[in-house]
């Protein structure tokens, strides 16, 4: 299923993985709009809305920035109905933006856990939400939509909670409307899945993690050629799934995973938290 003049949500997209699948969907031929914060230049966090949507236009695509807290639902209605505006719809919601903070419960601070359960829980149930109905008409017109959430697999087990016990919640929350989603659209024909990767991947949201190195990482791109492979498939056929990034595109035929890895050559790479 071709992407091309089908339109992308994807919160966050500013940088990272988001902005990563936001460059592969335009170089595709599709239209993106990036919902995200960043409007000025950090000091320690490259990019802004706008110097990410010149990256993605580069690509050959259309991009619309728009300033968006994903937390507040007036900001998050109104921007799905600027993109609706300007693109003529929504097909394909990507729920990538996410916050982590991977501390034990005496060092986590009320205000960092209402952030992670605010972006990770709240946005991403809000920017389905919001984008419900333009993914239903989307289905009626035969437009293979899809919401495809950066999460992890649910595994219930202690040794995933018990070291950050606030971040497992709210990144398993995620995952939970996933699940729950797949289920409840599926009479619609929207594909609702889940994508998390193998190894660790080369963020800004490794400052939040000790000890990595490059050559324990991939890059952004394994991820956002697994998303393409992923928003390829037929929708009414594929939904409800916790896709590994690997996974999805040794079925798609790849069998060089080194061109990702941060070094090449590493034989050090690092699972990913959850797997």
């Amino acid at each position: 299923m071709s992407l091309r003049d089908k339109t992308i949500f994807i919160s966050g997209g500013s940088r990272g993985i988001g902005l990563e699948i936001a460059k592969q969907a335009a170089r595709a031929g599709a239209n993106v709009a990036i919902a995200a914060k960043t409007v000025e230049a950090h000091p320690k966090l490259p990019g802004t809305i706008y110097s990410a949507a010149e990256e993605i236009q580069a690509q050959g695509g259309m991009c619309l920035p728009l300033q968006v807290d994903i937390r507040d639902e007036q900001q998050v209605l109104a921007a799905v109905q600027q993109v609706a505006d300007r693109f003529g719809g929504v097909d394909v919601l990507v729920n990538n933006a996410s916050a982590i903070n991977l501390t034990a419960t005496e060092a986590t601070p009320i205000k960092r856990f209402d952030l992670m359960f605010g972006v990770n829980v709240r946005g991403t149930f809000l920017c389905t939400q919001a984008c419900l109905p333009h993914l239903k008409r989307s289905a009626e017109r035969g437009r293979n939509p899809h919401v495809l959430t950066l999460s992890p697999p649910l595994h219930m087990q202690a040794r995933w909670f018990a070291p950050h016990v606030a971040y497992t919640m709210a990144k398993y929350g995620m995952s939970m409307c996933v699940l729950g989603h797949a289920e409840e659209f599926r009479p619609y024909g929207i594909a609702v899945n889940a994508l998390w990767p193998r190894t660790v991947i080369q963020t800004a949201a490794l400052q939040m993690i000790p000890g990595i190195r490059p050559e324990h990482c991939r890059s952004p791109l394994i991820m956002a050629e697994a998303a393409m492979a992923v928003l390829g498939r037929e929708a009414a056929t594929t939904t409800g799934n916790f896709f590994i990034d690997e996974e999805v595109l040794a079925a798609a035929g790849v069998r060089d995973f080194d061109r990702y890895s941060v070094v090449p050559g590493s034989r050090e790479l690092l699972p990913d938290l959850f797997l």
